[in-house]
């Protein structure tokens, strides 16, 4: 069964408007269809493709990087141990897994400048500096990143495609999907968030007869994948990253959802992790939301670095992270979630898979709170924030999300009030239908995609 990934347009675009003056970069994390996808380009869209796997790579295939100065052997080489013919400018070389090979990275300069072929690289912990410590970085490079399965194309890969173009006409018109919809809507979204979009998990859950347990012995194959990328790669600091990484439920379960360094390392000296947070956050195993001190002025331009929220990049992922195989065996705690009744930890996998959406969707993580001394206690707390992006009418929009039906909205009414000159459109993401009251638009999650 083949999943249908949107990122295939994106790749097409670079190959037609490029015209092989730069290779492509897809960056993304262990496990999410990036070999497939680029497979799966090269036989559609080449008249030959070779694909090097750095991970199984011959010796003789690797010693042919460290001399590019005749490119006509190099070719004739590759062409002999792959055996595939190349065409100039029909022909497509793959360089998979590049991170393991960072003379290659550096090779397409050559590559690219000499112009026969077209040139794709795919790797994991790409920016990581000791992948790229010691050779020159291409200019010649297009990026893009990949990201788990959308929920849009977790819906197309479950046959539900009219009921996506449903939600979409629904937003568009800004009325609520019939009450039968919803609820149909809303349990898919429910198996999204426990299946997770990682491509191993959503296939082997459909070809099991929707079997939750099925996926899970998936994801928890990739989370074992993680470790040990980072016992191999983050040789520095391999424990506080491991520390972190295993501590995320736990932060997102608290009220705050803050990282709290002193926690971890025993001292206050948040200087200590700044590192290993941006290996989490460059492997794009976690998404990261930092908060922004004065909404005002800008998101970016007042990011607090030594605030975070740490989320996994994946919601599946999490919930097999979050819970043991005993605790989700008998099917009572998939149970609860699906009818929404998971009061304790429902609302950090809703606020995890809003950071998921809200990142596949090219969007940076911010969040904003306001401590109140006279109350001792935090008297706003948004969980995102988004911009319009304008650079001459500047404006924010907060996000609350709300696992449950029940809430009250005064930590938007504070912040509109604060910063109300600058508030755009309020939103709540809940579990109800669509509706807009008092300024306040509440959105089903399912119609995030669209939506933001």
């Amino acid at each position: 069964m083949e999943i249908k990934r949107d990122i295939y347009d994106q790749i097409l675009n670079w190959k037609n408007s490029t015209n092989g003056k730069k290779a492509l970069l897809i960056e993304g994390a262990r496990r999410i269809g990036k070999s497939t996808i680029v497979e799966k380009f090269g036989k559609s869209e080449y008249k030959s493709y070779i694909m090097i796997d750095f991970n199984k790579a011959s010796k003789k295939v690797i010693n042919l990087f460290n001399d590019m100065n005749n490119l006509d052997v190099f070719f004739q080489t590759l062409s002999l141990e792959y055996n595939t013919r190349l065409y100039p400018r029909e022909s497509l070389i793959i360089f998979d897994e590049v991170q393991k090979c960072p003379k290659a990275r550096e090779s397409i300069k050559y590559l690219v400048q000499d112009g026969r072929y077209d040139y794709i690289e795919t790797g994991s912990l790409i920016s990581i500096k000791e992948n790229v410590e010691g050779i020159t970085l291409p200019s010649e490079e297009r990026k893009i990143k990949m990201y788990p399965l959308t929920f849009n194309e977790y819906m197309c890969f479950m046959g539900e495609e009219l009921l996506l173009e449903y939600i979409a006409d629904c937003w568009e018109k800004k009325v609520p999907l019939d009450n039968k919809m919803h609820t149909k809507a809303m349990h898919l979204y429910k198996e999204y968030m426990l299946v997770g979009g990682m491509p191993q998990s959503v296939l082997a859950f459909l070809e099991n007869g929707r079997d939750f347990a099925a996926s899970d012995v998936e994801k928890r194959d990739i989370l074992d994948l993680y470790r040990d990328d980072i016992k191999k790669a983050a040789k520095k600091y391999k424990s506080k990253v491991s520390a972190i990484f295993e501590s995320i439920p736990g932060y997102l379960s608290s009220h705050e959802k803050r990282v709290i360094l002193s926690s971890i390392t025993g001292s206050s000296d948040s200087d200590r992790y700044d590192e290993p947070f941006f290996w989490l956050d460059d492997s794009m195993i976690c998404n990261l939301c930092y908060k922004c001190n004065d909404p005002n002025v800008g998101l970016a331009l007042n990011k607090n670095d030594s605030y975070v929220k740490c989320y996994m990049g994946d919601t599946g992922l999490l919930v097999s992270l979050a819970f043991s195989e005993n605790e989700l065996a008998d099917y009572d705690l998939y149970k609860q979630i699906m009818n929404g009744k998971l009061s304790l930890n429902e609302g950090m996998l809703y606020e995890n898979m809003i950071a998921q959406m809200l990142v596949s969707k090219g969007k940076k993580l911010y969040f904003y709170t306001r401590y109140n001394q006279e109350k001792h206690r935090n008297d706003i707390e948004t969980d995102f924030l988004l911009s319009n992006e304008s650079k001459t009418n500047y404006k924010v929009n907060p996000i609350e999300v709300k696992s449950s039906k029940n809430y009250t909205t005064k930590s938007l009414e504070k912040f509109k009030e604060v910063f109300g000159n600058k508030v755009d459109n309020q939103m709540i993401i809940h579990p109800k239908i669509f509706s807009i009251d008092e300024n306040i638009t509440k959105i089903p999650p399912y119609m995030v995609w669209i939506a933001l």
